[in-house]
């Protein structure tokens, strides 16, 4: 990792990253755009971003979500391929009962699947789903230009095919394969959900894979489906896969209170909120989003120190140690705090290590450092200016790497390699 803070983010740079380690890094309230990882500062900034996180299992979709499931089968099949199906394949009186009277997500969402039908009659439309390997083709790059210049707007001198392919084709997430305990494979990584209308790719979700969680990084679409809801379609189908895949969780990116075009996420209950100073999850009620509509900066720990009673809060809080085992946003633009002490220890940031608990940590002399090409590794300590220098000195180098600890944490620190070599950073 490379790493600086501005503003009211701290930004680090990522050559490599197991899925693993990334998977706590959200945890600890980081996410990356492309190559580049950030984490807020939740109490000094304008827009504040929260982590959250829906339990697949628990997972209920609305009517609404219901509909727009059934609405976009309907139009895949046809009315002649219900009818006929019907005739050549009917229910038994106990199916249709069990379709009428439930509806199962993962069945619902892959019903009119090309490979999924009874055949024949053939379909009005042959419809694919694919996860495949984040790489840079043409024919996304395509769906992206569309996207962004008629759904956000864009002027055609704002989109380009390297745009594109630093922000969603390249990761340092590293892909993988794993058998979990009931003999299942499961992948990890970063992925691209390709789906294809009568040959033709119509939308793209970009994932990461993680041993936890589905992290939805963007979603992009043709603006041939934006009658069909495809926002809404791929976000059910996220959770599908996270409770499908073994993943459990969905995070479907940070959370703005304040930004109307952010609040489709509360769509998707139930959602868990990370809280920005003890990392820990809450669940997401309607007391918490009254909370959120009237304070600027909500940490759900003090509210409950600040109820002594805790004023009719649920203790639904649990730490993410499951990391320790172990749609997507762009980085805030902080162009307009030059003023802004810097400083990561002067800053005040919640859920980060304090200068005194950086001069007590014991392996700020054992980091590992990668400072050549010869894939040798060397420790902190072995620096000739280290011991000179002081951790609380802004713009030292000392002090840039107790920066980066300090906002990582302890957790993360032992499988950190700080790179100055790599030519890509």
């Amino acid at each position: 990792m490379n790493h600086h803070s501005a503003g009211f983010s701290y930004y680090a740079k990522a050559t490599s990253l197991t899925p693993e380690y990334y998977q706590t890094l959200l945890d600890h309230y980081w996410r990356r755009s492309g190559t580049t990882l950030y984490r807020p500062d939740q109490l000094h900034a304008c827009c504040v971003h929260y982590t959250l996180r829906l339990d697949s299992t628990q997972f209920k979709p609305t009517r609404d979500q219901r509909q727009t499931i059934n609405r976009f089968n309907k139009f895949l099949t046809g009315e002649a391929y219900t009818k006929e199906a019907a005739r050549l394949h009917p229910l038994t009186r106990e199916q249709a009962r069990k379709r009428d009277s439930e509806f199962d997500l993962i069945e619902r969402v892959h019903e009119a699947e090309y490979d999924s039908l009874q055949m024949p009659p053939e379909p009005a439309h042959v419809f694919t789903v694919t996860l495949e390997h984040d790489d840079f083709t043409d024919e996304k790059y395509m769906v992206y230009e569309n996207y962004q210049r008629v759904v956000h707007k864009e002027q055609p001198g704002e989109i380009s095919r390297r745009g594109f392919q630093r922000f969603l084709c390249e990761s340092p997430v590293e892909r993988k394969t794993i058998t979990t305990a009931d003999g299942k494979e499961k992948r990890l990584g970063s992925f691209h959900q390709c789906y294809r209308l009568d040959g033709k790719l119509v939308a793209i979700g970009v994932l990461d894979l993680l041993p936890h969680c589905v992290s939805a990084v963007y979603f992009l679409y043709h603006e041939s489906i934006h009658k069909y809801a495809p926002g809404k379609l791929g976000a059910i189908r996220e959770i599908a896969l996270a409770r499908e895949g073994g993943y459990r969780y969905w995070y479907p990116g940070f959370y703005i209170h304040t930004c109307p075009k952010m609040r489709y996420k509360m769509d998707y209950t139930p959602q868990y909120i990370l809280d920005p100073e003890t990392l820990t999850w809450d669940l997401v009620d309607k007391r918490v989003t009254g909370l959120l509509d009237k304070k600027q900066y909500l940490s759900l720990s003090k509210e409950k120190l600040d109820s002594p009673k805790n004023d009719g809060f649920k203790e639904t809080a649990e730490r993410t140690t499951e990391g320790s085992e172990l749609t997507g946003e762009t980085p805030m633009n902080d162009s307009d705090d030059d003023d802004v002490d810097t400083f990561l220890f002067n800053t005040g940031m919640p859920g980060v290590m304090s200068l005194d608990e950086i001069r007590s940590f014991d392996q700020m002399d054992h980091l590992k450092l990668r400072i050549d090409g010869s894939g040798m590794l060397f420790e902190t300590g072995d620096l000739v200016a280290w011991q000179r220098q002081d951790v609380g000195a802004s713009g030292s180098l000392k002090a840039g790497i107790a920066e980066l600890v300090a906002a990582l944490g302890p957790a993360l620190v032992n499988d950190l390699v700080v790179d100055f070599w790599n030519p890509r950073l």
